[in-house]
């Protein structure tokens, strides 16, 4: 989880009136779906190989035949969907701080945005929906849109991305913390249980070669072992930093820089100014969000802030102004990551730390 989920959450839980009646509906949709498919599935082939039954997170989910109606409640899902093709298969999409990835414009122009943050479960269950994703175990829980047990009592099955449950520990307050490194692994995980889901495995390897490919090609004669960075997500009175092993520890972790802040594992920890300075990482790679839930949520307004603000305008990475510009998601774990890679890595050679 990262700190785009902690603040602007929507508890809601159903009524019973209208939870009977969606629970009817959900079980008459269940059934209705059951046997079927659509065109764009038996042509490709999906119809074949359900039901589809995946280990996630903890739980059991069996999807009996393949989406036609899927809900993503947060961006990191969606745009792995739209990268496989999958727009029609999508009732709705919620839950964004970016703008959508570069190549996917047209087609997430097709999906209705229910929500710019999360939204209510009577919104989720409005769309009618064979399949829930999200990005984040605290969207799929009690205090986010809904928990999953909810969804599931209604006969929609739901799936986390294993990134955020993987190593990983969100029973404590926060953001949680890793009890081991996240690798791209959890990330290529996500792409093939989904595409498996669709029925469109051929898809999802394609994808995952791709991925791999630009993190290679990215990573390529870089060697910024006497580079420090640090990661802003969001957030300048208690800013939102990078600890060790999210995905801000895949990007550093392939250019072979150092995180100053390697020595916690909490997700996303607040830590003071004073504690920044100290540290005086070498560059500053920087959260450059069109949400607004907190305080500097832009790249703008955090460079304002580190070049005005006591404490920080005469750190070095400041002074010499070596930012590195990225997408939330691209902090996040998700395709993105890759996204990250790509451009700190550009960063670092621009700055003569590449090696």
């Amino acid at each position: 989880m990262s700190p785009e989920t902690q603040r602007d959450s929507v508890p809601s839980i159903a009524s019973p009136v209208r939870t009977i009646a969606l629970l009817s509906a959900g079980l008459a949709l269940l059934s209705a779906c059951g046997g079927g498919t659509s065109s764009s599935a038996a042509k490709s082939g999906s119809a074949d190989g359900y039901p589809v039954t995946l280990k996630n997170c903890g739980r059991t989910v069996t999807v009996e035949a393949a989406p036609r109606r899927a809900v993503s409640v947060d961006q990191g899902s969606t745009e792995i969907l739209l990268s496989l093709g999958l727009a029609d298969r999508l009732a709705a999409t919620s839950t964004w701080t970016d703008p959508v990835m570069k190549g996917l414009e047209k087609a997430n122009a097709r999906v209705p945005r229910i929500a710019d943050n999360r939204p209510s479960s009577e919104k989720v269950l409005d769309q009618e929906p064979d399949f829930i994703s999200a990005s984040f175990e605290s969207t799929l829980a009690k205090g986010g849109v809904a928990p999953r047990e909810q969804f599931e009592d209604l006969g929609v099955p739901t799936y986390v991305s294993p990134a955020d449950c993987t190593g990983k520990d969100n029973s404590g307050g926060g953001d949680g913390a890793r009890t081991a490194p996240l690798t791209m692994d959890s990330v290529y995980d996500e792409v093939r249980d989904l595409a498996k889901v669709f029925g469109v495995q051929k898809r999802g390897e394609t994808l995952v070669a791709q991925l791999r490919a630009r993190v290679k090609k990215a990573s390529e004669g870089v060697d910024a072992s006497d580079a420090t960075l640090l990661y802003w997500f969001s957030d300048s009175k208690a800013p939102y930093l990078a600890g060790c092993c999210g995905a801000p520890g895949i990007i550093t972790g392939e250019l072979g820089a150092k995180n100053v802040f390697d020595d916690t594992h909490e997700e996303w920890p607040q830590i003071s100014w004073e504690t920044v300075a100290d540290r005086n990482p070498d560059v500053l790679v920087i959260g450059d969000l069109t949400r607004k839930a907190q305080t500097a949520e832009s790249a703008a307004k955090k460079i304002e802030f580190l070049e005005s603000n006591p404490v920080t305008k005469n750190m070095d990475a400041v002074r010499h102004k070596r930012y590195v510009l990225l997408s939330g998601q691209a902090m996040n774990p998700s395709i993105r990551t890759v996204e990250g890679v790509e451009r700190v890595a550009a960063g670092l050679r621009a700055f003569g730390f590449a090696g």
